[in-house]
């Protein structure tokens, strides 16, 4: 399936940067998009889908989110737009997120439990992201 047009996002966004394959689900990119035009602040997605190679090469969780195409990582900067952020994905209904220092994870694994959880340190380099 293609990629859809949406507002506030890009395909190349959420794009494997390994094999630029995109397995995006369609239904975590709609409540992302909510939770976006919610928080009304830029979402900068740093990781979207990842294939098993990128995910390993970069020390992902072997059963992260990313794999199925139902994660991303949102960059976050200081602390106003991360309360703008949460606020949002908790009122579009994300049950699973999770804080660091310059990001928030969002994901809509139906196969893990609902939590909310805090990165002791930042599990991916930051080379690994686009900040730009």
């Amino acid at each position: 399936m293609a990629f859809p047009v949406v507002e506030f996002f890009q395909e190349k966004e959420f794009t494997c940067k390994c094999c630029n394959k995109n397995k995006t689900d369609i239904m975590f990119l709609m409540n992302l998009v909510r939770a976006r035009r919610m928080a009304q602040t830029p979402f900068k997605i740093n990781s979207g889908y990842r294939c098993e190679n990128h995910n390993k090469t970069i020390g992902g969780s072997p059963t992260s989110s990313h794999l199925k195409g139902c994660a991303a990582d949102i960059a976050c900067t200081n602390d106003e737009q991360r309360q703008k952020i949460l606020s949002a994905l908790i009122c579009s209904g994300f049950k699973r997120i999770g804080i660091a220092q310059d990001f928030i994870h969002v994901d809509s694994d139906t196969d893990k439990p609902a939590r909310i959880w805090i990165y002791q340190e930042t599990p991916i380099q930051k080379e690994d992201y686009d900040f730009s």
